[in-house]
């Protein structure tokens, strides 16, 4: 099966403006569009929230053509800004990268809302700079609370719901290392695989262990039954991880060994004349480009 390209690079890279050359241009900002009034209102409050989106230029080096993100682009041209975040894309399509870019993870924009309070900045021109309810942002503001600084730092660029974190807070702080570990390692952000990882915690994990676990539709010999099994599933995760580089070492040997061994004429008429199974066997794992 093909592999899906990504279609931007994973980071975050500090451009200045005058290397970025919009694709179109934004008409009408004279007439004071309410989209725009709300962009420029965050940035001058928080900053840039959302990194644009370049593109290099070809045939001029250090020259990128802007994807997305020109409203956010001429606002900050006129907030005086010379240079701003941005995402590289990798591939140059002819379509917007909205799609593509989800906003800030929950736990950035976090960051982000307790650094502007901290500077200042009331929740509630946060939630008026940012066109967000403001229990969102109060909400925002204490969503690490509770959490593990490692489990944390494990998710910080992930765009994990900020319900999966909640309950996170369900468990002590070891049992969310693991099971952010676990969500990262299976590339599983989702709220339903947050829930049944905290529904299969073993009860001395969880941060109440006397309170019964309820899931609507599911039974208390469901639940318990999924505890079960979520820690027999996470042991032998666990001990195919640990053995994996011993593992991958032994079979790289074997493999070296083995593709020794079939470049001696003499073995090669042996196994052919008298096992020809284990010698087609041979022929194919020596064959094999990766183990």
């Amino acid at each position: 099966m093909n592999e899906m390209r990504i279609g931007f690079e994973m980071r975050k890279i500090r451009l200045a403006l005058e290397n970025i050359s919009p694709l179109r241009q934004i008409k009408d900002l004279d007439k004071g569009i309410m989209r725009y009034k709300k962009i420029l209102a965050s940035i001058k409050e928080v900053g840039l929230v959302e990194p644009l989106v370049v593109y290099p230029q070809k045939d001029a080096p250090g020259k990128y053509l802007l994807k997305n993100g020109h409203l956010r682009y001429v606002a900050l041209k006129e907030l005086g800004e010379k240079s701003a975040d941005c995402i590289i894309a990798t591939d140059d399509e002819c379509y917007t990268y909205n799609a593509r870019v989800s906003r800030l993870p929950p736990i950035q924009e976090h960051r982000m809302i307790v650094k502007a309070v901290n500077d200042g900045v009331s929740p509630e021109r946060l939630a008026a700079a940012l066109n967000m309810p403001l229990h969102v942002v109060k909400a925002s503001m204490n969503l690490l609370n509770g959490i593990h600084e490692q489990a944390a730092d494990l998710l910080k660029d992930k765009n994990i719901s900020p319900r999966a974190i909640q309950l996170l807070k369900r468990v002590n702080g070891m049992r969310q290392i693991e099971i952010a570990d676990l969500m990262v390692k299976h590339n599983n952000f989702f709220t339903g695989y947050a829930e049944a990882l905290v529904l299969g915690t073993v009860k001395d994990q969880m941060v109440k262990p006397d309170e019964p676990k309820k899931k609507k539709g599911m039974s208390a010999e469901d639940i318990a039954r999924m505890e079960s099994e979520m820690e027999s599933l996470e042991r032998d995760l666990k001990a195919v991880t640990d053995n994996y580089m011993e593992n991958m070492f032994t079979l790289q040997t074997a493999q070296t060994y083995i593709k020794n061994l079939l470049k001696n004429a003499k073995i090669v008429r042996y196994l052919n004349a008298n096992h020809a199974e284990i010698y087609s066997e041979f022929e194919t794992i020596a064959a094999a480009e990766t183990v």
